[in-house]
């Protein structure tokens, strides 16, 4: 008898993750603005509702909106500029770019759908191009859909997991695979976003060499031992600045 409920979990343990594969194959698709094959279940229309649900409590952990219409309309001014004159216009997603109050953290981040933030520490260092160069890079995390993608990736790894715990003891080996290629993908994210970045600012008429200006920010910015929030989740300013120089030579 403890043998046949042995055999019954391997077989639950294996449809489970079979199921899981053949998922991942139907989620396949090709993103139409870098070429890449994704895996993706969610649709535009989920992104940017995910994006919304999210917007407020973003901006509460940041302090809060910035204070400064001003501010706030030169933000908006450069993202809807960079938009309306790039593919990112035709892409169905909603856009909106929102000034943190937080004067501490270096940081600028999107979320699904077109939600886009940048705290006023980082936005009181750059001019105008170096501003595009920033919410260009942001813009560029949305059209790449790396967040809906990193959300398909998860929930196939977990349900792997499922599969290989109900067969055998086997669920945390295979929940490490999962969280290395996800760790991966993020950081050939930040180099897809920064291509994308470049293009966009090009489209919208901004020098391109200001990206690499916002990287020696960056770098500044940390100091000798300071590592600030936006270094936190993307590869180092100085490993990327050589990759951005490919993709400007590129163009020209």
């Amino acid at each position: 008898m403890r043998g046949n409920n042995v055999k019954i979990r391997l077989l639950i343990g294996l449809a489970i993750v079979v199921f899981a594969f053949l998922k991942k194959c139907a989620n396949r698709e090709t993103n139409q603005y870098t070429g890449r094959s994704q895996t993706i279940s969610m649709t535009t229309d989920e992104e940017i509702a995910l994006g919304f649900q999210n917007r407020d409590a973003m901006a509460h952990q940041y302090g809060g909106l910035y204070p400064d219409p001003g501010a706030q309309a030169r933000v908006d001014m450069i993202g809807k500029k960079l938009v309306d004159m790039s593919m990112a216009k035709e892409s169905g997603y909603r856009f909106e770019f929102h000034l943190l109050a937080d004067n501490r953290s270096i940081n600028a981040f999107a979320l699904p759908g077109g939600q886009f933030f940048i705290t006023n520490a980082l936005y009181s260092k750059l001019n105008d191009s170096q501003l595009a160069g920033v919410l260009g890079h942001e813009i560029g995390h949305v059209l790449g859909r790396h967040s809906a993608e990193r959300i398909a990736e998860s929930d196939f790894w977990q349900t792997v997991t499922t599969g290989a715990s109900v067969g055998a003891d086997m669920g945390n080996m295979v929940g490490s695979i999962g969280q290395q290629k996800l760790l991966k993908n993020g950081r050939n994210d930040e180099l897809e976003s920064d291509k994308l970045g470049v293009e966009l600012m090009m489209y919208a008429g901004y020098n391109p060499e200001a990206m690499i200006e916002v990287m020696q920010i960056l770098k500044a910015a940390a100091g000798p031992n300071r590592v600030p929030e936006f270094q936190s989740t993307h590869p180092d300013p100085e490993n990327r600045i050589q990759k951005i120089k490919e993709v400007i030579a590129s163009y020209r």
